[in-house]
């Protein structure tokens, strides 16, 4: 019986994980800033943790929503004109 809790509790876990890592970013930061100042209306952070945690939690965790991580290329990263692209087989 233990063990099926503690098994519901990882996938329960991991459900959550997976629906805020893939939430649009939109969502994101409205639900981090919901939890944070819910957080400190419980007492459980100050204001400037508060602030802290909605900043760290409205992030992502690697690329697939593209609100932030700036790993797209710019115009300024173009491939030299002289150099021609290489390609991986």
């Amino acid at each position: 019986m233990t063990q099926q809790i503690i098994v519901g509790l990882i996938v329960a876990a991991a459900a959550i994980y997976a629906a805020w890592r893939w939430m649009p970013a939109g969502w994101r930061l409205g639900a981090a800033q919901k939890i944070a100042a819910g957080g400190q209306r419980a007492g459980l952070v100050d204001e400037d943790r508060a602030r802290q945690l909605a900043a760290s939690l409205a992030k992502t965790s690697g690329c697939g929503s593209c609100d932030s991580c700036g790993a797209c290329g710019t115009a300024d990263a173009k491939q030299p004109a002289d150099k021609p692209a290489t390609s991986v087989r």
